[in-house]
């Protein structure tokens, strides 16, 4: 595999002056644990709120809080965004980070669309209120490349056609409308669109993570189609990294692709897995499922230019870490 050559070094613009408090919402799950990580690292004082709900086990989301409950310059409020009790955290010149939501393409079809209207929809043009009422002088928000369905052009540019395929990406692609309304009415607000991000604490419900778990544990693996899908690829810290930027710049875009750059099908993915564990993995094949796309590709031009910011993990470093991280965590559950 030949080695990505370094990231350019980023200059972004920062405004001035800047107060480096941070609200983070959906702070306890994969992303948004990892960018409260980043924010303390470089001095932030960091709020994180999260209502812990169960798409996956809270002790998986406490386990995630570990390290910035630590740092003196981290709070945590426990809220639901619908609810109240969590909009007086906001403070005049705070940055917003948005990054709760209920994720997932196949279950957002059915009865359960109800529950991905209130946490994405609802949720968000919430947290826009809000921000717009205390002042906040950024918010930057979790969009999805789903709002770009199967898409006919690739790589996708910021752009091009959203046509989401799933009731989850259709929720997104409101959210950006949303965002929009909300920028003219003069909150500066920056979406991204985040192209399949993995890494350590990745969700449990993601293809990456299972596969990593059946091979470590010696189990089939369920592969829906034919394998030969592919997804661009994002390591979550080239991701936070691409966020964290677009609350410094003085003149964002209203919204970025965030992709790794390095596209992959999941047999691939599959191939190099195995290959790093030294063992087979023995996959049960099905049929596809509704909702999932053929392809996704990003075209990171615009981050790269207004942001500074290029994709620094390769994909087989960025996969070797997930896998250490699950083996580590099932040998402490083993020793446990």
């Amino acid at each position: 595999m030949t080695a990505r050559p370094p990231a350019a070094a980023a200059r972004p613009v920062e405004l001035a002056p800047l107060r480096r408090r941070a609200v983070v919402t959906g702070a306890a799950g994969f992303i948004g644990s990892h960018l409260c990580e980043l924010l303390l690292s470089k001095g932030w004082q960091v709020v994180g709120v999260d209502s812990f709900t169960d798409y996956y086990a809270r002790a998986d989301k406490q386990a995630n809080l570990r390290a910035p409950l630590a740092e003196p310059r981290f709070s945590f409020v426990e809220a639901d965004l619908a609810g109240d009790g969590w909009p007086q955290a906001l403070r005049g010149g705070d940055t917003v980070f948005h990054l709760a939501a209920q994720p997932g393409v196949r279950g957002s079809f059915g009865e359960s669309f109800a529950r991905y209207a209130r946490d994405n929809v609802i949720c968000t043009q919430r947290v826009f209120e809000a921000a717009s009422a205390a002042g906040c002088r950024r918010v930057v928000w979790a969009s999805s490349s789903s709002v770009y369905g199967e898409s006919t052009s690739h790589p996708c540019r910021e752009d091009g056609a959203r046509r989401p395929r799933s009731p989850y990406g259709a929720t997104k692609r409101a959210c950006e409308d949303l965002a929009d309304i909300y920028r003219d009415g003069g909150l500066p607000i920056t979406g991204m669109r985040y192209f399949t991000v993995y890494g350590p604490r990745q969700r449990p419900d993601m293809a990456l993570r299972r596969i990593c778990e059946a091979l470590v544990a010696g189990r089939p693996f369920t592969l829906y189609g034919d394998g030969f899908q592919s997804r661009d690829f994002t390591y979550v810290a080239d991701a936070c990294e691409a966020t964290y930027r677009a609350a410094l710049v003085a003149d964002p875009a209203p919204v970025y692709n965030v992709g790794g750059g390095e596209e992959a099908t999941l047999l691939r993915i599959v191939a190099v897995l195995e290959r790093l564990l030294g063992r087979q993995l023995d996959l049960e094949r099905v049929g596809a499922e509704r909702g999932d796309v053929r392809r996704t590709a990003a075209d990171v031009t615009l981050a790269s230019r207004s942001l500074g910011w290029k994709p620094a993990v390769d994909l087989e470093t960025g996969l070797a870490r997930q896998l250490d991280w699950v083996r580590a965590r099932r040998d402490r559950r083993s020793v446990a």
